[in-house]
């Protein structure tokens, strides 16, 4: 599919009105459809590797289930390379390998960052601030918190097709390459970044849909005109109204999220030193392409 003829793009109605059409006849009932248990994280079978691949197809996410509750990064790492994902985005706050071990951490930066905190994260896509965009997540769970910790999940194609309903005028709005301001920063090798501008939706050269967000009030400047705030807050009743379409669930040691950059949220969880959170986050440049 080409990037004209694209569904998200809002003079295509018909392409989109078939697109939404079947993504809601596909679309999961609950959490558990997108559960799939495996034997081995680092090689799936051909019965699990399609389960997965089908739930990612049908909601841009799947949650894996298994019992190697090791410390040990090849696991993310393994699950990830048999969905395309390489590109890994190694970030100032990652391991040299790349990978993201997010526990509490008193030491250096690491307090300025709510990952590395007990404290709750609010609704956003990963990397949002970055030049060069996350299109593969993957989330590991070594050891889950004794209290809190829990996650919502909404898929972003969703979140699109719900705004769509509204207003054609909000997708447009949102789609806007000024739209989201990110203010200066520091860019993924910890170096100073100036503003990050950017839509929120946007279209792909192979014609899917990508997304880049953060409800965070000191990180974020929306565009200064009437629609594009109306929209914002629009987006936001959605990520916010108990609709069907969030996943809510923790998870466990052993499980993971295999995602393609997903909206995603935590609860705030218990810091006591017996719990010793730990999750392994590995962001990629790649996306998971589209199998069906």
């Amino acid at each position: 599919m080409r990037q004209e003829n694209s569904p998200f793009m809002v003079k295509n109605s018909d392409q989109y009105q078939s697109w939404r059409s079947t993504k809601l006849e596909n679309y999961p009932t609950g959490i558990g459809d997108i559960i799939i248990e495996v034997a081995d994280p680092k090689n799936l079978t051909t019965a699990e590797y399609d389960a997965m691949y089908a739930a990612i197809d049908s909601a841009n996410m799947a949650i894996y289930v298994s019992k190697d509750i090791s410390e040990d990064k090849d696991i993310p790492r393994r699950m990830a390379e048999q969905f395309g994902l390489k590109r890994l985005n190694n970030n100032f706050m990652a391991d040299s390998d790349g990978i993201t071990e997010l526990r509490i951490n008193n030491e250096g930066k690491h307090p300025k960052y709510i990952p590395f905190t007990n404290r709750p994260i609010n609704w956003h896509t990963d990397g949002y601030y970055n030049s060069e965009q996350i299109h593969g997540l993957l989330v590991h769970c070594v050891r889950s918190a004794e209290n809190g910790g829990d996650s919502e999940l909404f898929d972003y194609e969703m979140a699109y097709l719900l705004l769509r309903d509204k207003s054609e005028e909000y997708v447009e709005a949102l789609m806007q390459p000024d739209a989201m301001t990110i203010p200066e920063g520091v860019d993924s090798k910890g170096n100073p970044r100036g503003k990050s501008i950017g839509p929120v939706f946007s279209i792909n050269d192979d014609g899917t849909l990508h997304m880049r967000y953060t409800v965070r009030k000191h990180n974020i400047v929306w565009k200064d005109d009437e629609v594009t705030k109306k929209a914002a807050a629009a987006l936001l009743d959605i990520l916010n109204s108990d609709n069907q379409y969030v996943f809510k669930g923790r998870l466990e040691a052993g499980m993971g999220l295999v995602s393609r950059n997903i909206i995603h949220k935590r609860t705030g969880f218990d810091s006591a030193e017996s719990s010793d959170r730990l999750f392994y986050r590995a962001r990629y440049f790649d996306g998971i392409p589209k199998r069906a």
